[in-house]
């Protein structure tokens, strides 16, 4: 994202939404790396400010990521910008008239939309700075319904409510080319979907996972930990072909009690499919099935093009796997009686993270991508404490705060080899290989920051919710 740019060099304005702020570099980075482009920070790169200044691109590499991306609002080709209005007028007037001309025909129509962030201005405000801007040669009828061009004015007053400048620290002016999907947040809001359960994943952070992932049309995108498939939903809207699988018999099957409130039981038609085929999608739904995710069930080889999932942390789903630790006793061959169905034992978190890493080094194509979301409790966390292993390299690493103590950590991988048979001792050469221990007592250590904080007589948010 290198911001030295000539004066001939086109350059784009980024507008952001200022939620998931940890996510949104990834996503922009993979979604340039789909059309083969790279993003790289310069020095006086900020990446908390909600505007990014972007150069080297095609107009066409903007609309493709504002296409998928989440966490853009709004993106513009800059025409000019400065720190105070002097500035930016200077700035406008040595932008080459031959790129703004063909935006500035006698025949076209136009508006000008002012926009300030983290302040409001009053109407008449508004007016003033539009009418500044009547040095540039706008030659067309000003159109406020259907204008053939948009321009906008941006104007940045800082990050901090409490303390908001008179004047903006940054000033910028360009030319609008496309919004980003936050309409997607809204329209497959858990809210609205079909069948749902206690950890339904939420639809921005959903689409974040699938854009990490860089999912693309006719990918085969699988989820080990499936639940009401919300992640699957997400990756079928841009194409891909989905399958997933779960140890719950009554989550894959749609049965058993329901999670909405004022219903005590789902419905015939509450599944997994029936959520794409609300979105239409149901043609690129595979399959789902009941299935021990510590047991392997597929053929070997390179399958996936992708693996997202949001394991079970123990909070509001149990983290457990088929088996009993009492000693199993092989039925006689010439028994004929009911199938027995496995008693399931606790499934420990580290045991559940190197079982994926180790299974996305199997399954996935080279170059393909594993996103999953990783519980920490902050006060403990250190990077070690994510889990490594020889065929895949950590892409990103972003956090999502739940309360004072916890936080959950959205891990994306990219395989980089395939597995030798060296790679099953290499946590024996290399102690970053080896399974983190300390994520077993995350329960523990969740519930005992609640107990305190409740002594305390003070509340944590309801961002609980989201734990599973």
């Amino acid at each position: 994202m290198a911001l030295h740019c000539g004066k001939t060099c086109r350059q784009y304005l980024l507008h952001l939404a200022h939620d998931s702020v940890d996510f949104r570099l990834p996503e922009l980075k993979a979604l340039l790396a789909l059309r083969g482009r790279q993003c790289d920070p310069s020095e006086a790169f900020r990446e908390k400010s909600p505007f990014w200044r972007l150069c080297g691109l095609l107009e066409e590499d903007v609309r493709s990521v504002m296409s998928r991306t989440v966490c853009g609002k709004s993106a513009f080709e800059l025409w000019g910008h400065g720190r105070t209005a002097a500035e930016l007028k200077s700035s406008l007037l040595e932008y080459p008239i031959e790129k703004m001309t063909p935006f500035l025909q006698e025949e076209s129509t136009y508006k000008i939309n002012v926009y300030t962030f983290n302040k409001t201005l009053l109407f008449k405000d508004r007016i003033e700075k539009i009418d500044a801007l009547g040095f540039l040669p706008f030659k067309g009828k000003v159109s406020l319904k259907d204008p053939d061009h948009i321009f906008c004015l941006l104007e940045d007053y800082g990050l901090d409510p409490n303390d908001i400048p008179e004047e903006p620290f940054h000033i910028y002016f360009g030319r609008w080319v496309a919004d980003g999907q936050r309409e997607l947040i809204r329209s497959h809001s858990v809210k609205k979907r079909h069948f749902i359960g206690n950890t339904s994943m939420d639809a921005g952070l959903s689409f974040i996972m699938a854009n990490h992932a860089k999912v693309k049309a006719h990918d085969l995108v699988y989820d080990p930990f499936v639940g009401t498939g919300s992640l699957l939903v997400a990756c079928s809207h841009f194409g891909a072909y989905v399958c997933g699988t779960d140890i719950d018999y009554n989550t894959i099957h749609g049965v058993g009690k329901a999670s909405r409130k004022n219903q005590k039981w789902r419905g015939p038609d509450e599944n997994i499919r029936a959520n794409l085929r609300q979105y239409g999608t149901e043609s690129f739904y595979v399959d789902v099935m009941v299935s021990d995710a510590s047991k392997p069930v597929w053929r070997k080889g390179a399958l996936f093009d992708a693996i997202i999932t949001d394991p079970p942390y123990g909070i509001r789903e149990s983290t457990r796997r088929t088996g009993s630790h009492k000693e199993i006793v092989s039925p006689p061959e010439d028994f004929s009686g009911e199938s027995h169905v496995p008693v399931s034992m606790a499934y420990h978190l580290s045991d559940i993270f190197a079982d994926l890493l180790n299974f996305a080094a199997h399954h996935l194509v080279m170059g393909g991508r594993l996103v999953y979301w990783l519980p920490i409790y902050r006060p403990e966390y250190c990077e070690e404490m994510v889990p490594l292993h020889p065929c895949l390299s950590v892409i990103s690493n972003c956090e999502q705060t739940l309360s004072s103590h916890t936080s959950r950590r959205l891990i994306t991988m990219e395989k980089i080899k395939e597995p030798e048979k060296s790679d099953v001792l290499a946590h024996l050469a290399d102690s970053r290989f080896s399974p983190y221990q300390g994520h077993n007592s995350f329960r523990e250590k969740y519930f005992s920051g609640i107990t305190k904080k409740n002594g305390k007589g003070t509340q944590e948010s309801c961002v609980y919710l989201w734990l599973r």
